[in-house]
């Protein structure tokens, strides 16, 4: 049974496969994906995103490989710009996993790659985004997760 989470109702496609696993229908993926805990976070989250706060299905992507010294790592969501720049970079933990500052450090590490300008962290429960100035080599958390009209605005 999974928790329901501080984020609006989803209604997501779910099903069993003959091993009684229990799969939910990535719509960003195009495919059926095992429904842990933390795929709970991100489909849930995902459908906040896109219903609730303006975001398009075709601006983000899930499960993006980097190479991070030397090292293969994967990221989450990616929400991307108009010129498919990295806009947005979200880590998703299980509900059960606090958000602690080693997952900031995280995904700190992946946008060492990848220079979003925005950083998000949830576990479904608790829900942390910062903007990043690099002009100012500065960030400031923000109090809610933006809109995707209000981080497009900023270009």
């Amino acid at each position: 049974m999974l928790p329901t989470l501080n984020l609006p109702p989803a209604s997501l496609d779910i099903k069993s496969d003959k091993s009684g696993r229990q799969l939910v229908f990535d719509t960003l993926r195009g495919k059926w994906i095992v429904l842990t805990p933390e795929e709970w976070v991100r489909q849930n989250f995902i459908h906040a995103l896109i219903s609730e706060k303006g975001y398009s299905r075709h601006s983000m992507a899930n499960e993006i490989s980097l190479t991070l010294n030397n090292t293969a790592r994967r990221c989450d969501t990616l929400v991307f710009d108009r010129q498919r720049q990295p806009l947005m970079v979200i880590e998703y933990k299980a509900p059960h996993i606090p958000v602690t500052q080693q997952v900031f450090d995280q995904i700190v590490r992946y946008n060492m790659v990848l220079h979003a300008r925005f950083l998000t962290v949830s576990n479904g429960m608790a829900h942390y985004c910062c903007e990043i100035d690099y002009t100012k080599n500065t960030y400031r958390y923000l109090t809610d997760i933006p809109l995707y009209t209000e981080i497009m605005s900023g270009l």
